[in-house]
């Protein structure tokens, strides 16, 4: 399934498009920097009924989330360099958990995950942000 969105309006629809296709909890965002991987995530939360105030984990590594039916872990992989690092801030605790796992820049733990995930990819086009699900 892939998206088009050329506005901020057109983002909630597509969070509710795209939640509503989920078949896992472990959802893999790729897109190069400022493309819109947080901005999309803080649209997924609100679609799942979060309240809380959605920021980059950038340098936390991983957010926690309240959603009605439990939690959401955003987690971004950006400064983690190896699967070693990866495995010491606890990562396969939080794949293992059952709870929803948003991971922006996968990279570095794709050897961790089973296949059990969906990768959203976002490409900047002009202005307008093409999505493509899978």
């Amino acid at each position: 399934m892939d998206f088009q969105i050329s506005s901020l309006e057109q983002l909630d629809e597509t969070a509710r498009k795209l939640l509503s296709e989920f078949s896992f909890k472990i959802i893999l965002f790729e897109g190069e920097l400022g493309v819109g991987k947080t901005t999309l995530i803080k649209a997924l939360l609100a679609a799942m009924g979060s309240k809380d105030k959605v920021s980059s984990p950038t340098f936390s590594i991983v957010n926690e989330y309240k959603i009605p039916d439990g939690k959401v872990y955003h987690l971004d992989l950006y400064r983690i360099k190896s699967t070693e690092e990866a495995l010491d801030f606890g990562l396969e605790q939080y794949l293992d958990s059952g709870d929803w796992c948003l991971i922006e820049w996968p990279d570095t733990a794709m050897n961790l995950l089973s296949e059990d995930y969906h990768t959203i990819k976002i490409i900047d086009e002009e202005g307008r942000r093409n999505i493509f699900f899978d």
